[in-house]
């Protein structure tokens, strides 16, 4: 009972200074001219100033800087409301800054082993034609078909931190060479994994991963550091095969019904670079 009561306290501690350098990110990024302020004298600091953000958004200078500095603070939704239009924050940002001020209770961390459920494994292994894979609440790869396979390599012999969808981007020389636009890539799964994780801030096992991937990635170790939090997108996946040469996927993913925590992301081979052709050589 004790140790879950402090990895409650943890969690809500890792949050708040998630919720503060959050803050401080996306208040420095703004200039004055973006929200009709003059520039004034000389700044010391890029963006805004904090009294400024705070005059915009109706609340005290002096709390606002409690605030950023992660004090024991439960804003209202209207205070996180006004917080959100005076840092120009997008729908994936906004909804960034209620999960990480703990408006909703908090989820509870499971460190059991995840399981992919008999019907969703047979759906993948029918999904012969499209490369496929489960993943888990921290990107983990926990199950995949023939298809995933011959396109990106088999999973069998990788550990579960190189199965890691962030791993395999930042960490994996070969994976990163399969991928004709990595870093468009990488950047944007960075910010949609920053999104996913806030809900699990303070998990081990996630700061373990975080913390790998910073020491083994200068590129990781950078753009983490920039707070970008984007909602999940679909879209096109370019492919630098190297037995078949270019292809090309459209890429999708789908919350599974009955475990919110794990997605089904498909890859439909596209006409372009003879991609189905391609895939059904590698098949065959």
């Amino acid at each position: 009972m004790i140790g879950s009561m402090d990895q409650r306290t943890d969690a809500f501690e890792a949050r708040r200074r998630e919720f503060a350098a959050f803050l401080r990110s996306r208040r420095e990024r703004l200039a004055p001219s973006d929200v009709g302020l003059p520039e004034g004298f000389r700044r010391r600091t890029p963006g805004l100033r904090r009294e400024e953000l705070a005059m915009l958004a109706g609340v005290g200078t002096t709390w606002y800087t409690w605030l950023e500095q992660g004090r024991d603070i439960r804003p209202s939704a209207q205070v996180l409301n006004a917080l959100a239009g005076a840092l120009r924050l997008d729908e994936a940002e906004r909804q960034h800054l209620f999960t990480l001020s703990n408006r909703h209770a908090l989820q509870a961390i499971s460190s059991a082993p995840e399981c992919v459920d008999e019907p969703l494994q047979r759906m993948l292994a029918n999904l012969t034609q499209q490369p496929a894979y489960v993943l888990g609440r921290r990107w983990d790869v926990l199950a995949w078909n023939r298809a995933a396979e011959v396109l990106f390599g088999g999973y069998d012999t990788l550990d579960r931190d190189e199965r890691n969808i962030m791993h395999r981007l930042f960490a994996d020389p070969a994976h990163r060479k399969l991928l004709v636009d990595w870093e468009t890539v990488a950047r944007v799964s960075l910010a949609m994994f920053r999104a996913d994780s806030a809900r699990y801030a303070g998990d081990p096992d996630f700061e373990r991963l975080i913390a790998l991937l910073k020491k083994v990635s200068d590129e990781f170790r950078d753009w983490w550091q920039r707070h970008e939090v984007v909602s999940p997108l679909s879209g096109i996946k370019r492919i630098d095969h190297p037995a078949k040469g270019r292809m090309s996927f459209e890429h999708t993913g789908l919350t599974v019904t009955n475990r919110p925590e794990m997605k089904l992301i498909v890859y439909t081979p596209l006409d372009d670079d003879g991609t189905k052709r391609k895939l059904a050589e590698l098949l065959a």
